[in-house]
């Protein structure tokens, strides 16, 4: 029987291409959930009568974004603990309620992040958390698309217990999950100041054996550089290295401190980076050299990091700020341009997920995650170069429309697969509970 076609069209088309082809008056046929044509409205209209057709005169349709590293039920945490170090700000404040939590408040707080996700034009997001089956039911629910994974470091978890029993609820995730359209699992060490060696190797292995992404914080802060020095004689990057672990299957968070000597290093073997400089700037752990790992070779995607750390997982205002920070930190005005940004946004995501045959761009036999907004606005009138106003002028609540994997998630910025109500309401009786945590 053959599938329903839906036609989506707009003012422009953005199909984040190899030519970064721009469509006016643009659209894309998508049947089930990959996209079958792209071209221009009209034709697409004509030459498909009978499909259903989704028009925004004044839309910019693009690829959906892709944020790669946060961790959603972080929300719950949102303004808890503000303007202090990261070391404090963890040891003092998170890690002591993390140790409190349940696996209904991470289902729930996954669920708040994920309707700011969707709210603000996200289709696709890598998380690492805690109470990851939690995370992974949140997510199947809301009809996102994710790479998720259990957290894992040398101390008891307040979900698994003993490290050893961290393994088995990974096992227990790949069993649950495998072969799932919307949901990929990860493999997940914690950072090199809380993974022994051992633990360290053990999980690269699984990667190995999984092949799936070995996803870890890496050189985030000056604190973790020196403490990597004071134990193991050689930053963390070195670390990996001689350990035999710096492959293709890292996906490497931050990455603020590292030499040149190391982003050639990481270039060579394949590392991809996790860019989340709003978290980096509000935790002052500094400006990761981006521009440098870009002209290395590094492929180097976006993420938000925690809505604890943001504090928000708004991937259009981090977008605005990593175009912005490199250009007063390289003192060019020219650095970090806006299509470099958006391109690092969705098709550097995809490829830091290996998923860039399936999504990233707007092309024929990919997965149809789609997103429009509505330039209709003052901040974004007049339009000379939609890419520019993207980066520059766009916000996530500009985003009215989002489709992913083909499904129709929110409409007019209403979610269809979630009660955002509820889901608020629930969030409120969290928050008042975290509230009295010690």
């Amino acid at each position: 029987m053959e599938k329903t076609k839906k036609i989506v069209r707009g003012k422009y088309l953005l199909t984040m291409d190899e030519d970064n082809s721009i469509l006016e008056n643009g659209g894309l046929v998508i049947a089930g959930d990959r996209i079958v044509e792209v071209g221009y409205g009209a034709e697409l209209s004509t030459k498909y009568p009978d499909a259903d057709v989704l028009t925004e005169e004044h839309g910019l349709i693009l690829p959906g974004l892709v944020n790669t590293h946060t961790h959603a039920a972080m929300s719950c945490f949102r303004g808890l603990a503000d303007d202090l170090p990261l070391m404090q700000w963890l040891q003092d404040y998170i890690f002591p309620r993390e140790a409190q939590l349940s696996g209904e408040m991470v289902y729930h707080s996954t669920l708040l992040s994920i309707c700011e996700m969707i709210k603000s034009g996200t289709t696709s997001f890598c998380d690492m958390y805690l109470f990851a089956s939690d995370v992974a039911r949140a997510v199947a629910e809301s009809g996102m698309r994710a790479w998720l994974g259990e957290v894992l470091y040398d101390f008891p978890s307040p979900n698994y217990g003993e490290p050893a029993n961290g393994f088995t609820y990974m096992e227990n995730l790949f069993a649950d999950y495998d072969n799932h359209d919307l949901l990929t699992i990860t493999v997940n060490p914690h950072a090199v100041y809380t993974c022994s060696p051992e633990l360290l190797t053990r999980l690269a292995q699984v990667a190995r054996e999984r092949n799936v992404i070995y996803h870890i914080h890496l050189s985030e802060n000056r604190e973790e550089v020196e403490t990597c020095r004071e134990r193991y004689n050689c930053s963390p990057v070195q670390h990996l290295e001689q350990l035999g672990l710096l492959n293709d299957r890292v996906l490497a968070a931050h990455c603020v401190m590292v030499e040149d000597d190391e982003i050639a290093l990481m270039a060579e073997r394949g590392v991809k980076v996790t860019h989340c400089q709003e978290s980096n700037m509000k935790l002052a752990s500094g400006i990761a050299p981006v521009v440098k790992m870009l002209n290395a070779g590094v492929c180097v995607s976006i993420g938000t990091d925690g809505a604890a750390s943001n504090n928000d997982v708004d991937m259009f205002g981090e977008m605005n700020s990593v175009a912005k920070i490199h250009k007063v930190a390289r003192m060019d005005p020219t650095a970090m341009d806006a299509a470099t940004t958006l391109r690092a946004a969705t098709m550097g995501g995809a490829r830091a997920l290996g998923a860039e045959s399936l999504i990233g761009s707007l092309e024929p036999g990919k997965k149809a995650d789609v997103i429009v907004l509505d330039l209709n606005k003052p901040h974004l009138t007049p339009v000379y170069n939609p890419v520019s106003h993207l980066v520059y002028a766009a916000r996530g609540g500009d985003v009215v429309h989002s489709i992913i994997n083909g499904q129709l998630v929110m409409r007019n910025r209403k979610i269809e697969t979630l009660d955002e109500q509820a889901v608020l309401t629930e969030m409120e009786k969290i928050g008042r509970v975290i509230q009295d945590m010690k």
